[in-house]
């Protein structure tokens, strides 16, 4: 019996090792975000909910005013993984970096209109024309110009088109020194906010306005576990989060994380569909995902952006998705 003892000891110490093995290595990353609903709705919740501390996470927020700049954070070694909208994906498509996960999709886009502009709806935006109308190159801003002009029949030769980052945009319009804006929240919000004469319309485009998650080509390579453990975290708080009925919760992170107000916030809730872990998983299988960045990537091409078509999989990590939403 004495034996037994001993071997039962040792069998319960090989137990713990392996245990003990199994604990993933913790690890802390420098995390870009923009100080937005689309941001950070999900991130936060991971954070909360503990998610990424299972996966053995520590993240540090780092806010940015847009893409471009997380992105050029990244190749400068400051930010590991980053939230981008839909206007960056073009610098994905050209390869300065790679998406990981979806966040999010809608099909509409706004613009915020002066009296000057002499726009009143949708059905007018040709009076954009000789107009000055701000926007922020690069980044969602943009793709939503390209938008509103091809709906007037219009191009950016047409407008006195002005070149400025998001701020200075609400500025801008303050001041009444441009006509129009193509802004997103938090800045349109406050540009609504700023004037009571702003309108803001919605108008349907034909292109798939994105959000994902990204870090760069070399991260990708060398890092491909943390990656996965970060994307497993991050669809437990997708699946929780994305849901109505949890909204309120996730803006109340959103709210205190930004210090905003949490009825202004809550606002921004209908501004995208947001991705549940089993909508992806379904895109996935059944090919909607792939065809969002397909038909993402076609706009891109078809606005010059972009100048020839390129493999998804040379920047979309089909592979690690499927395997981070593996049941």
């Amino acid at each position: 019996w004495m034996e037994d003892l001993v071997q039962n000891a040792e069998n319960a110490g090989t137990a713990e090792m392996v245990v003990q093995d199994a604990a993933p290595e913790k690890v802390e990353l420098n995390v870009a975000y923009m100080p937005n609903y689309a941001s950070l709705w999900s991130v936060l919740t991971g954070m909360d909910k503990g998610y990424f501390e299972e996966e053995g996470i520590e993240i540090k927020l780092w806010e940015f005013a847009d893409g471009p700049s997380e992105i050029a954070a990244m190749e400068g070694g400051s930010i590991d993984l980053a939230y981008i909208g839909h206007g960056a994906h073009k610098l994905c498509i050209k390869g300065q970096a790679e998406i990981f996960a979806p966040s999010s999709v809608h099909s509409t886009a706004r613009v915020i209109v002066l009296p000057s502009s002499d726009v009143t709806s949708t059905d007018d935006l040709a009076n954009l024309k000789g107009k000055k109308v701000a926007y922020t190159a690069g980044s969602s801003s943009e793709t939503a110009l390209n938008g509103a002009l091809a709906v007037a029949g219009l191009t950016i030769d047409d407008i006195d088109a002005y070149e400025m980052d998001a701020t200075n945009m609400v500025a801008a319009m303050a001041s009444g020194s441009v006509d129009a804006c193509f802004a997103w929240n938090p800045y349109s919000n406050q540009i609504l906010e700023n004037n009571e004469d702003a309108v803001e319309l919605e108008f349907a485009t034909n292109s798939v306005n994105l959000s994902s998650w990204i870090c760069l080509p070399s991260y990708a390579e060398e890092n491909q576990d943390i990656l996965l453990r970060f994307s497993r975290a991050l669809y437990k708080a997708m699946e929780f989060s994305s849901q109505p009925e949890n909204w309120e919760y996730a803006v109340g992170l959103y709210a205190k994380q930004c210090a905003k107000d949490v009825d202004a916030c809550m606002v921004e809730t209908n501004d995208a569909t947001w991705f549940s872990a089993d909508d992806i998983r379904t895109g996935l299988e059944d090919g909607t995902i792939s065809d969002y960045y397909q038909r993402q990537q076609q706009m891109f091409i078809d606005s010059g952006d972009v100048e020839e078509e390129v493999p998804l999989e040379n920047y979309v990590m089909f592979d690690l998705m499927k395997e981070a939403l593996a049941e």
